[in-house]
């Protein structure tokens, strides 16, 4: 029973140490396919024949299971900050977009009006008669009824 300990152990410290904690854990087959087959090898002289050797679970030290909880914490806040900041992105980017559409649709407004505006000055003043007012003479008279408003 000792000489069986004394392998895995072998097998063990001599496999484990060239990975990291996360490896060791999700290489737990390949630990056991090794510990399995210095076992067989081994054991084969005295007569045992081993089929299989299962490694169950491995037990870090406490500290670094707190180390590694500590991690995965940390590792959790900054993809929630991550995302927070990204969502907040999107806010100002829609207000932005907000923004600058409705400063089109003021303009647009304003531009209509204005037309409005030189459309109903051109008609009092040609209405009735076959003349037509040039742009020169609209824009004057614009000027002037901004200036008496």
């Amino acid at each position: 029973h000792a000489q069986i300990e004394s392998y895995v152990s072998d097998v063990v410290r001599s496999s484990v140490p060239h990975m990291t904690l996360d490896e060791s854990f999700e290489k737990k087959d390949d630990v056991s396919t090794a510990v399995q087959e210095k076992l067989q090898a081994e054991m084969s002289g005295y007569g045992f024949q081993i089929h299989k050797a299962l490694v169950t679970e491995l037990v870090p030290n406490a500290e670094v299971v707190q180390s590694m909880n500590e991690i995965n914490k940390q590792k959790r806040l900054r993809d929630a900050a991550i995302m927070a900041a990204e969502a907040e992105k999107v806010k100002v980017v829609k207000a932005a977009e907000a923004a600058a559409d409705a400063s089109q649709l003021q303009g647009e407004g304003i531009a209509r009006q204005r037309r409005a505006i030189v459309d109903g000055l051109r008609e009092s003043i040609t209405h009735g008669t076959g003349d037509t007012l040039t742009t020169d003479k609209i824009s004057e008279l614009l000027l002037i009824t901004q200036y008496f408003e």
